[in-house]
């Protein structure tokens, strides 16, 4: 783990937004070598997925499992500047537990616009499942923009702010209208949004002229079972410890996951010679 982690831990100031919104913007995570290298990966990925699945070149792409596809994902994994504000919101027993990207092209031409977005939760049946709302927060996702969205109608990840505590989403009787508390969230290229999983999102259309890239890192408690493949035990060897944690690895097997030792989560080690037992939620 990067020692400079330290100074990027989650304020006071960021916490309560996060907790009041459901969302955290934080700008310029990527270097603009960083970020060429991770949008050369995005489109050897895309261009693979398009050539073997036969989707056409103005079509979405929305491909799972994708944190293994490319060597220039690993460090996104326990970046620096982003897993502290992860282990600040979810604490120290946590795990990468899904992955995708979605690539949107511009919409054609003389496109119309439905009148309401997709709006979801995240984490499918754990939201019929998990019991009365509003539930708890379990996981959420980091998604890192690789694509200039600092203006609305680009594709935006869109919100609703502080609907990560509703029972249900109350949209307007007449159809023709959306919700009006919807929020576009206008990132830069760079940029990454924290999101809970409970909140209430969904991607907003592309009628610009460029093709929108971003890349989601799921994280949960570690009891959860992960919510695609995760393909990665070719990089298990090239990870430290807290790595391999985040990819899934127990030293217990299955009861590491529930009931873990502290060899089962050697991010909590690490913490603690750092920041001292008081400083981990238990």
């Amino acid at each position: 783990m990067d020692e400079s982690a330290l100074q990027h831990q989650l304020t006071d100031e960021e916490r309560a937004a996060f907790e009041r919104d459901g969302f955290l913007l934080l700008p310029g995570v990527l270097s603009q070598e960083d970020l060429l290298d991770l949008i050369a990966a995005v489109d050897r990925v895309t261009a693979d997925v398009r050539a073997t699945q036969g989707i056409d070149p103005g079509r979405k792409v929305n491909e799972l499992d994708v944190v293994g596809r490319e060597p220039a994902f690993l460090p996104l994994l326990d970046h620096p500047k982003v897993l502290p504000k992860v282990w600040g919101i979810l604490g120290w027993h946590i795990q990468l537990y899904h992955s995708h990207m979605i690539i949107n092209p511009p919409l054609p031409a003389g496109f119309e616009r439905p009148a309401r977005l997709g709006w979801h939760q995240d984490s499918g049946r754990l939201n019929l499942e998990l019991g009365p709302r509003p539930q708890p927060r379990v996981s959420l996702k980091a998604a890192w923009v690789f694509t200039d969205m600092s203006e609305p109608d680009r594709g935006n990840l869109t919100v609703i702010p502080g609907s990560h505590t509703w029972a249900s989403l109350d949209l307007p009787e007449d159809e023709t209208l959306d919700h009006p508390d919807a929020q576009p969230i206008c990132a830069n290229a760079g940029d990454v949004v924290l999101f809970d999983r409970r909140i209430f999102h969904a991607g907003n259309y592309n009628t610009s002229d460029i093709t929108r890239k971003i890349l989601f890192m799921g994280y949960s408690y570690r009891w959860l079972k992960p919510r695609d493949n995760m393909t990665v035990g070719h990089l298990m060897d090239q990870c430290d410890p807290i790595q391999q944690q985040l990819f899934g690895a127990s030293v217990n097997g299955g009861f590491g996951y529930t009931s873990p030792a502290d060899e089962d989560v050697p991010l909590k080690a690490w913490l603690s010679e750092r920041l001292g037992e008081g400083a981990l939620v238990e």
